[in-house]
């Protein structure tokens, strides 16, 4: 019988490689190395998982694309929701039933209504609670316009950031505040002589007031560079109202408004970071 070199190891006998690497084992063996370098085609097949490796460790450093339920839970967030923002979704349903109803209902009755929910000096010197709170349950202009627009998005982003009651405070203060320092001065004004009796039932409602606040205190919590945007962005809106003087006593209460929610800053700014 013919038998087939060796090479002795520390374990025993080995079979020996050709030249081309290939054992003289037969067929089916699996090549073993005796702990020198291995053959030229083997140090061929060694170099392939590196190669890969390193193309993997590339494609890995570009950052990943979030997934399409990442990105829509990134949107809705934008939105209000029944947990997640319970004032802003629970006003905004009160809101839209109430333009609802002022937009298809009967005319006359929508009218009184409206009347009755007025801020006027009239209304504030007998009814000031109630008034205060049904003028709030208005939208001017109806869903389509710019205050219920940016309520929705305004309201949800101040409520992630400092929570349902302090939301719901910095919108009622600058509701009421702005609200009585316009409407005072028409009570003087009328004892005065300076303006008819008239202007004691001037009609006023709405949830523009108390929306500025929240734009004045949000604007307290973002970036420098994206609230000096906000800000200039409403403060040429105002201007504009001013500049156009249609209602002087609502265009100088939005201002004044923006400014109570800027006061809040710093008491929204602690809690919202601790």
């Amino acid at each position: 019988m013919h038998q087939l070199p060796t090479r002795g190891t520390s374990h025993g006998v080995r079979p020996a490689y050709d030249d081309t690497g290939a054992s003289y084992g037969g067929a089916g063996a699996a090549p073993r190395y005796d702990g020198a370098s291995p053959p030229a085609g083997d140090r061929l097949l060694t170099c392939i998982p590196r190669q890969r490796t390193a193309a993997t460790a590339s494609a890995s450093s570009v950052p990943a694309r979030p997934p399409a339920a990442a990105r829509w839970r990134r949107a809705a967030r934008l939105l209000p929701t029944p947990t997640g923002t319970p004032f802003t979704f629970g006003y905004a349903l009160v809101l839209l039933a109430t333009s609802l109803y002022a937009e298809y209902g009967d005319p006359g009755t929508v009218a009184a209504l409206l009347h009755a929910s007025s801020t006027d000096v009239a209304h504030l010197s007998r009814t000031p609670l109630l008034v205060l709170v049904a003028s709030a349950l208005w939208v001017a202009g109806g869903l389509l316009s710019p205050y219920a627009v940016g309520f929705v998005f305004v309201l949800t982003a101040l409520e992630r950031r400092i929570g349902a009651w302090r939301a719901a405070a910095v919108f009622l203060v600058g509701h009421v505040v702005a609200t009585l320092a316009t409407e005072v001065p028409v009570a003087l004004s009328v004892l005065a002589g300076h303006l008819p009796e008239t202007s004691l039932h001037r009609l006023d409602y709405g949830i523009s007031f108390g929306l500025m606040a929240s734009v004045g205190a949000l604007a307290g919590l973002l970036t420098p560079v994206v609230r000096a945007i906000v800000l200039a962005w409403v403060s040429v809106m105002l201007l504009q109202d001013l500049i156009a003087f249609e209602d002087p006593l609502t265009n100088w209460g939005h201002p004044l408004a923006l400014v109570i929610g800027i006061g809040c800053r710093p008491l929204l700014r602690r809690r919202a970071t601790t």
